[in-house]
């Protein structure tokens, strides 16, 4: 039902948004946040160095359903929509009706979200110039905000700004039943940096870095840690299964801020795992021993002699330093896919886009394919929702692998030579196969 309260006409949306709203929308996301967060505090004397880092206490649970009716008006998915957020949960049996908020994971919770915070930059302050060569830009002394869905920061030009930016939010998202976290929402200067999106933004001697957040790491580090530990009694198969979607999918995230140094060091953590996995794995056996059969050159395109891998299989386990540093090329304003005027628009910016984190085969048929299938010249992988979270593109990386490893996108071959694989659509496949 959420689904399809999200797709009924007229629901607002898409056409009245805010341009630096990037949360739960078509064809933007976090590194779009990220750009928007570099251009306003980029720099060596930005005008805005203080931040209020506002977090809003659960937001989707807490939505004020009178509020979000008002907000649709009466377009004809409305009752569809009020009936939904009135239908209750029912957990563990036990049925609990449901006074406010919209269930997270919901089709259409999402689009509400946005739906109810749109006008934030209007209730902080945000003036844009509207007119002449610097339409878009925001005004000199007015605040800066950047949002995606509930988590937000609104660039001051002064401490005592920013304090009262956050008083005009706590009466504005009051009637909406929202609230902010007042054990997260701070003010901070940008020498002192703070964390967004899972990375961290700071200025080191007058210049900004974006880099991983320390969280972020220790996230990764834990996570590493423990799916190691669980592989201790497995197979060198078992080891080079599952843990290169996790290092690709962190890194593809990540590698658009200064990452180098993050990603060296995380190799060589993940050296220090993979080494005593092999060690307690052959208990009698020497360190020589241990290297000799499970370290090596696996991956022939680089002069690499520590990369960790399967003798048998010749499958190995790549590094964090092999993603390069891409940087992010924002989306333009107020640019949606639903605007037919700008179908060469997004057109140039999925071919442009950053290269997705696959091997080296399938990165290299995927360019010269340009994204496309060579069959039916539809895209394989769809740009308009990219991951947005170091689990999201783990999981991208999982569902591409199965995809391609059960044939929803095959390996076709048009030829006997060794260059004429192509990546196809299974359908697509099979019906060449018919033909």
């Amino acid at each position: 039902m959420g689904a399809r309260g999200c797709d009924s006409p007229g629901l607002p949306g898409e056409a009245r948004f805010e341009s630096r709203s990037y949360g739960f929308r078509p064809g933007r996301g976090c590194h779009d946040a990220l750009g928007a967060v570099y251009q306003i505090a980029k720099g060596k004397t930005p005008k805005r160095l203080w931040v209020l880092d506002a977090d809003l206490k659960a937001a989707f649970d807490h939505i004020d359903h009178d509020f979000i009716l008002a907000e649709i008006g009466l377009f004809p998915g409305r009752e569809m929509i009020r009936g939904w957020l009135k239908s209750g949960v029912v957990e563990k049996g036990r049925y609990s009706p449901t006074e406010e908020g919209t269930p997270q994971g919901g089709g259409i919770s999402p689009v509400l979200l946005n739906i109810t915070l749109h006008g934030m930059e209007e209730a902080v302050g945000v003036r844009y110039h509207t007119t002449g060569g610097r339409a878009g830009w925001v005004r000199p002394g007015s605040p800066a905000l950047v949002r995606y869905a509930d988590d937000q920061l609104v660039f001051c030009a002064s401490k005592e700004q920013a304090e009262q930016v956050r008083q005009r939010l706590v009466a504005w998202l009051k009637p909406r039943g929202l609230a902010l976290n007042e054990e997260k929402t701070q003010v901070v200067h940008l020498d002192q940096g703070c964390d967004f999106l899972s990375f961290n933004i700071r200025r080191y001697r007058g210049k900004l870095l974006i880099k991983p957040s320390a969280d972020a790491i220790k996230r990764v580090r834990g996570r590493l840690r423990a799916e190691v530990r669980a592989l201790y009694g497995a197979n060198v198969a078992a080891v080079t299964k599952t843990l290169p979607s996790i290092i690709r999918g962190w890194a593809a995230y990540h590698r658009i801020v200064v990452s180098s140094k993050v990603f060296s060091a995380l190799d060589n953590y993940m050296w220090q795992l993979l080494y005593k996995w092999a060690k307690r794995t052959h208990p009698t056996k020497s360190k020589h021993w241990v290297t000799a059969r499970y370290f090596g050159r696996f991956n022939r395109a680089r002069q690499d002699h520590w990369v960790f891998g399967d003798r048998e299989t010749g499958i190995y386990v790549p590094k964090f330093s092999w993603t390069k540093i891409v940087r992010h090329v924002m989306v333009n304003g107020g640019a949606s896919p639903d605007d037919p005027d700008l179908a060469q628009y997004w057109a140039d910016r999925r071919r442009k886009g950053n290269p997705p984190p696959l091997n080296g085969v399938g990165l290299h048929l995927v360019k010269i394919q340009k994204g496309r299938c060579a069959e039916c010249g539809d895209f394989l992988l769809h740009a308009y929702h990219q991951p947005q979270s170091p689990e999201a593109w783990e999981q991208w990386v999982r569902t591409i692998r199965m995809a391609i490893r059960k044939q929803r996108i095959a390996t076709h071959r048009e030829g006997n030579t060794s260059d004429s694989r192509r990546l196809v659509h299974a359908s697509c496949l099979t019906r060449v196969r018919r033909g």
